[in-house]
C-alpha cells in the first residue's frame, strides 16, 4: 500500500511542481511588469526583437501603424468624433 502511494506521488510530482511553478511565474510577471526594472526589461526585449526583425527581414513581426486603435478603442472613437466635428466646422466656415 505504501509503495503504491510512493510510486503514485513519485511519478506525478512533476505535474504538481509544474502547475505551482507556472502559477508563481504568472504572479511574479503580473507584479514585475509595472516596476521600473520590468519596464526596462520589456524595453530591452522590444529592442532585441526589433533588431532581429530588421536583420533577418521578418515582416510578420511588424506591427501595423494603427495597432493603437485596437488597443485603445475608446480613445479611437473620441478622436474620430473630434475629427468629424472639425471637418464639419471647416466646411461650415469655408476654410480647409
Amino acid at each position: 500500500m505504501i509503495e503504491m502511494i510512493n510510486k503514485l506521488f513519485g511519478d506525478t510530482l512533476w505535474i504538481y511542481t509544474g502547475i505551482l511553478g507556472s502559477l508563481f511565474g504568472a504572479a511574479f510577471l503580473a507584479y514585475f511588469k509595472d516596476t521600473k526594472a520590468g519596464l526596462w526589461c520589456y524595453r530591452q526585449f522590444d529592442k532585441l526583437i526589433d533588431k532581429i526583425r530588421d536583420r533577418f527581414k521578418l515582416n510578420f513581426l511588424d506591427q501595423p501603424d494603427d495597432s493603437w486603435r485596437q488597443k485603445y478603442p475608446h480613445v479611437t472613437k473620441k478622436i474620430d468624433e473630434l475629427e468629424t466635428r472639425i471637418s464639419k466646422l471647416e466646411k461650415k466656415n469655408g476654410s480647409t
